[in-house]
């Protein structure tokens, strides 16, 4: 029986990139045809080899350049062509703006179904000050064998290295191997490459992801404005012998580490849920500040990874949102607290939901730690706290403040909202789809009056958008809302 022959693929000529796409690849057009194409940027004249056809597009990789984008710049990583964690190093910062701003631009347009002239209240994206080193936490992982480039495999010789780094972009058992990372501050890289050094000198096994076996399996590194840095090791099995000498080097090499702290984990994944993190030396956290409010963050607290930016974004929620002593707050998906301490600096009072237990217990803790007495902290799903008896206990929202995740929120609380109709709604998203989807759902009682971008992550195709929403419909007129 004969194989049936592979359809050949074409090479698509000089080709020009004339946008980008939601989730970060160029979009290339020639003639009637479109390309959706990695490492290129918008200005380009390329040749593709095309990989893959889809309904209405193919797509491809770029094989020869006729003219380059004014809009290029160098990368300074030189892991860029293979990591795909900062995807949009080869463009300028000016253009990486312009583009998210742009994405914003569109989603809102076109899915959330806004009143002509709402284009007009985007006002500009606002830039993260720090492009390079603006991240306080990066995860690495170990693999027993690290990822081969393509040049490596055409060499067919035997390559059987260890790896401590970042997994390939959709490839759960591929890790590359990192020398260094722009993204986060020092030490991290000296001790990502104390450890790796470490452990590979005196037989550490690096864990196979496949197989499931090898003692060395996680790297988690944080650091803090204020120079306080927390380090946690996972390891596969708990020999004692070998996580103590390792330990106890890192310690010595390092001692500026604030932090030092270890968890066992014989799990099917990496995650630290469900599993005891072990103190080795120093305290089992680190304090972050941000605009004079002080934050505990553990192993597992969730915290905006661009610190300084973060302060930012929480000023422009606070601005949009207009909060006075008279107000009644909610802050809905509300994490550790962040945006909810800041707001009660200014607000009356404020009641914050958060579905993850240890989120809220950090939450109260950073309260505490705050001397922020006017706080109240609920755990517990959004749709299923956010209601009327709610409302009874403690009192009406005048504001709500709402930061879901990417899916956005659920239809509940939509019509949970549309129901007791809080004068101003504040909503911050990092996936302005969802949140379009979610504005259209409080249309018609709802009109945007501001909308700003804010960038958390440059050289990456994710944007946040904050967007403020005021009440249409006259309070008078609430049937249901236990105003008078």
């Amino acid at each position: 029986m004969s194989r049936k022959r592979k359809r050949n693929l074409p090479l698509i000529t000089e080709a020009e990139v004339v946008d980008i796409a939601r989730g970060g690849k160029a979009v290339a057009r020639k003639d009637d045809l479109v390309i959706m194409v990695s490492h290129a940027v918008p200005g380009d004249i390329i040749d593709i080899q095309t990989t893959r056809k889809k309904k209405r597009y193919y797509e491809g990789t770029p094989v020869h350049f006729h003219r380059y984008s004014p809009h290029r710049t160098e990368p300074v990583c030189a892991h860029f062509s293979v990591c795909g964690g900062c995807k949009w190093q080869d463009m300028t910062y000016e253009a990486q703006l312009q583009y998210k701003e742009k994405q914003v631009r569109d989603q809102l347009m076109r899915l959330a179904g806004l009143p002509e002239g709402t284009e007009d209240l985007i006002e500009p994206i606002l830039p993260s000050e720090e492009i390079y080193r603006y991240r306080n936490k990066l995860e690495f992982t170990f693999s027993a064998r690290r990822w081969l480039t393509p040049e490596e495999i055409a060499s067919q010789e035997q390559i059987d290295e260890p790896a401590l780094g970042f997994h390939v972009a959709g490839l759960f058992d591929k890790v590359l191997d990192i020398t260094e990372c722009h993204l986060q501050p020092e030490p991290s890289n000296a001790i990502r490459n104390f450890i790796r050094d470490y452990t590979l000198q005196h037989g550490y096994p690096y864990f196979h992801i496949r197989e499931q076996h090898g003692l060395m399996r996680n790297l988690l590194i944080r650091t803090t404005t204020t120079g306080e840095v927390m380090v946690v090791v996972s390891f596969y099995e708990n020999v004692r012998e070998k996580i103590e000498a390792l330990l106890t080097a890192l310690q010595e090499a390092f001692p500026e580490i604030t932090s030092l702290q270890y968890v066992i984990n014989p799990k099917g994944n990496d995650t630290l849920e469900g599993l005891t993190v072990q103190l080795f030396s120093g305290r089992g956290y680190i304090i972050e500040e941000l605009d004079g409010l002080k934050f505990k963050v553990s192993a597992k607290s969730f915290f905006q990874t661009n610190t300084r930016q973060a302060a930012r974004l929480y000023q422009t929620v606070l601005d949009f949102a207009g909060i006075g002593s008279h107000h009644n707050v909610y802050d809905l998906y509300s994490g550790t607290g962040t945006i909810g301490l800041f707001l009660a600096r200014h607000a009356g009072r404020v009641t914050c939901i958060e579905s993850v237990e240890e989120a809220v217990r950090d939450a109260k803790e950073n309260a505490r730690l705050n001397g922020t007495e006017n706080i109240t902290f609920l755990q517990g799903e959004v749709k299923e706290l956010f209601n009327n008896d709610l409302f009874q206990e403690y009192g009406t929202p005048d504001v709500v403040v709402l930061d879901p995740p990417r899916a956005g929120i659920h239809p509940d609380t939509v019509a949970m909202l549309l129901e007791v109709l809080p004068e101003k709604i504040v909503y911050v998203s990092c996936n302005p789809a969802t949140q379009a989807r979610d504005i259209r759902g409080l249309l018609p009682a709802y009109r945007p009056l501001r909308i700003r971008p804010v960038d958390m992550f440059p050289h990456t195709d994710h944007v946040e958008n904050v967007m403020l929403l005021g009440r249409m419909i006259d309070e008078g007129k609430m049937s249901k809302s236990g105003k008078s």
